[in-house]
């Protein structure tokens, strides 16, 4: 009879975020599909799964209240011209969308 002292891992295997191809998809597009305003929530679900410290899930709600707070005191009118709260939305948007990508990257050990 196997010792489970001697067949079991070191250490324990960490969370996954995404359980397929399809839902790193469908996660990576939260962020794009809804202009940003979902930003923190692939964040907030790694973090409740374990995936990511929770600090990481606070700090991405953050940057994106900070980010749509300056882009509408910017531009509060509909009608003005500034490229700024435009540009900042998208930096917001990759941003996410690019960090969401990456929750389930074994060489990334920030926050993790």
């Amino acid at each position: 009879m196997a010792n489970p002292y001697l067949t079991q891992p070191l250490t324990p295997a960490r969370p996954r975020m995404f359980n397929s191809t399809f839902a790193k998809v469908i996660w990576v597009l939260v962020p794009i599909v809804t202009a940003g305003l979902a930003a923190a929530v692939p964040f907030v679900v790694a973090a409740v799964k374990g995936v990511v410290k929770p600090w990481l899930a606070i700090t991405w709600a953050a940057v994106e209240i900070v980010l749509y707070s300056t882009a509408f005191a910017i531009s509060p009118k509909p009608d003005d011209t500034s490229p700024v709260p435009g540009f900042l939305l998208v930096l917001l948007i990759i941003g996410a969308a690019t960090h969401t990508a990456l929750l389930d990257n074994d060489k990334i050990t920030i926050g993790k």
